[in-house]
């Protein structure tokens, strides 16, 4: 039975070979003109140390790259800042102190493990594999002593499949491993006959391949403690023995799988239109105008020669302060060039600034340098910022929601579902049992697409101060709680900054009734003067009605 499972899967590994074929000569000539050093085309291109670079004359598309992929990985995820938030699908839900307490809790666990795991190393490798590539894919395992472990994967190395929903939920893994590898990673009693007379031989450093399949689970029970019924399972076995046995099976709770795609055509699987396959025309033919100005510059410096008969024997020293002797031939030419070389070397060097500015457009390099100052910088500069790159912002807007969605996304959940399962958060708040959550991007990228609403609520804050200079019932019409509460979800603030609605009604209660109190005693005491007042008054008027009776009986 396994041996014809292995048949089966072979089989299909076939099919999707056949599928992914037309995408390799392609995803080839964009490692040779922009990373030669990425994409395994071949299974045995690995660890090869020969220069791969040949074709590379101006290296704009590669440094063009470099800056896409930290830009990219500082826009979107940084470890240097918060990049996500959970929030209930029910927003009342927020209003509740233990609510808010609890998923900033769970969000600071989860950045915790971030920072512990290797995700901030493999991450960028990703994001320059979609920039390349447009496909990225990077595998989310469990780790004893991290949580969550990553491995990024290159083109070439891999095959994926998607189901109904276009979603990829089908992964195939081919690479080499060394002999002690294989060992160490499956046991030496699960391996092939071959490997284990390399291992008992010392052969340790030989390589064999393998293949890993990850795909749904057929036989999914979903209250089944083995991990052998969750919903995918994984295969690695292999391709090359013929003793039908697996090395490892195991499964996932979750696709351990992120694949990340720029963009997408209809039911197109892998991802298409990156910067580099936008770009790679003008990166060849940077390559073609270096060579030929180096060629001009070279004829310029270095022409071709011509000289006397007498010369076609003589050792000719045409470097600085070098002697030629020689008997003329009775004229008075010598070495001279055969023709004058005047390149046009200021015009050729236009035309390449301007395909190189054309390769920054393509991968926003410009807009990646302008979000990079937005890092603390008060909103209302980082509006600023925005505008002046809104027609770029606007181009980076659907491959950007595709990656929060597809890869961010994942990781997020995939991760959240692990410090579940490890019970390493507290009990949730009973108003969350049964409540679905959601996760909000506030990184500088989505804060950047976000900055106009944050505009909004700042100057209509604004023009209500303004208006009521004039009229303070104006003021009556302006929610402000609502407003705050708003202004600090979209910047991304700590939920804490929000007092909870019951102790802001306690609050103003209480400066209510003191204002009362303060009031009433204040009348108490205008009443208590005007008495005292009348009184006096009064005293005053007998005083005098007694003085004028003595007047009188004098």
């Amino acid at each position: 039975m396994t041996i014809k499972r292995i048949n089966e899967l072979n089989s299909r590994v076939s099919s999707m070979d056949k599928e992914r074929s037309s995408f390799i000569s392609h995803w080839m000539e964009l490692s040779d003109y922009v990373e030669p050093r990425r994409g395994r085309f071949f299974i045995t291109d690995r660890n090869k140390g020969e220069r791969r670079n040949t074709k590379i004359i101006n290296s704009r598309g590669s440094q063009a790259l470099r800056t896409f992929q930290s830009g990219m990985f500082a826009g979107i995820m940084s470890p240097a800042r918060p990049w996500f938030k959970l929030e209930p699908m029910q927003q009342d839900l927020m209003k509740s102190e233990a609510v808010k307490q609890w998923l900033w809790t769970a969000e600071n666990v989860m950045r915790t493990v971030f920072l512990d795991s290797n995700l901030y190393n493999m991450a960028p490798v990703a994001l320059g594999e979609v920039g390349l590539f447009g496909t990225a894919a990077m595998s989310h395992v469990d780790d004893f002593d991290t949580v969550a472990h990553f491995f990024t994967h290159t083109a070439g190395s891999y095959y994926i499949s998607q189901n109904d929903k276009f979603e990829v939920d089908t992964f195939v893994l081919k690479r080499e491993l060394t002999v002690r590898q294989i060992v160490q990673s499956f046991g030496i009693e699960n391996v092939s006959p071959a490997v284990k007379d390399a291992f008992k031989t010392q052969k340790l450093d030989a390589w064999y391949q393998v293949t890993q399949f990850i795909m749904p689970n057929d036989k999914f029970e979903p209250d089944s403690p083995s991990n052998l019924e969750m919903p995918f399972v994984s295969l690695w076995y292999e391709p090359a023995s013929n003793e039908g046995k697996f090395l490892k099976e195991s499964g996932f709770e979750e696709f351990p799988v992120h694949v990340a795609r720029w963009a997408l055509t209809q039911e197109d699987i892998y991802g298409t239109n990156s910067p580099s396959m936008l770009s790679l025309g003008d990166i060849k033919s940077l390559q073609i105008m270096e060579k030929r100005k180096a060629q001009a510059v070279d004829k310029m410096v270095n022409p071709p020669l011509k000289g006397p008969p007498s010369l076609r024997d003589v050792p000719v020293a045409s470097l600085p302060g070098g002697l030629t002797i020689y008997d003329g031939d009775g004229s008075k030419e010598g070495l001279s060039p055969i023709y004058q070389v005047e390149p046009r070397i200021n015009e050729l060097r236009m035309d390449i600034d301007a395909i190189e500015r054309r390769v920054n457009e393509a991968y926003f390099v410009d807009l990646f340098l302008a979000i990079s100052a937005m890092e603390g910088v008060q909103p209302r500069n980082q509006l600023e910022l925005t505008q002046r790159n809104e027609e770029r912002l606007l181009m980076l807007g659907p491959p950007l929601e595709r990656l929060q969605q597809d890869f961010l996304g994942k990781i997020v959940e995939r991760t959240f579902n692990q410090i579940l399962r490890a019970n390493i958060l507290p009990p949730a708040p009973s108003e969350l049992q049964g409540s679905s959550l959601n996760i909000r991007f506030i990184s500088a990228l989505a804060q950047a697409q976000r900055a106009y609403e944050v505009s909004t609520i700042e100057r209509s804050a604004l023009f209500a101060a303004q208006l009521a200079q004039i009229d303070q019932q104006v003021l009556d019409k302006f929610n402000a709680d609502e407003a705050l509460e708003r202004y600090i979800q979209l910047t991304g603030a700590t939920p804490s900054l929000v007092i909870p609605d019951e102790e802001v009604q306690a609050m103003r209660q209480q400066r209510a009734e003191a204002q009362q109190a303060q009031a009433q005693a204040a009348m108490q005491q205008q009443q208590a003067q005007a008495t005292l007042h009348g009184s006096q008054a009064a005293k005053n008027a007998v005083d005098v009605g007694a003085g004028l009776a003595d007047a009188s009986a004098q």
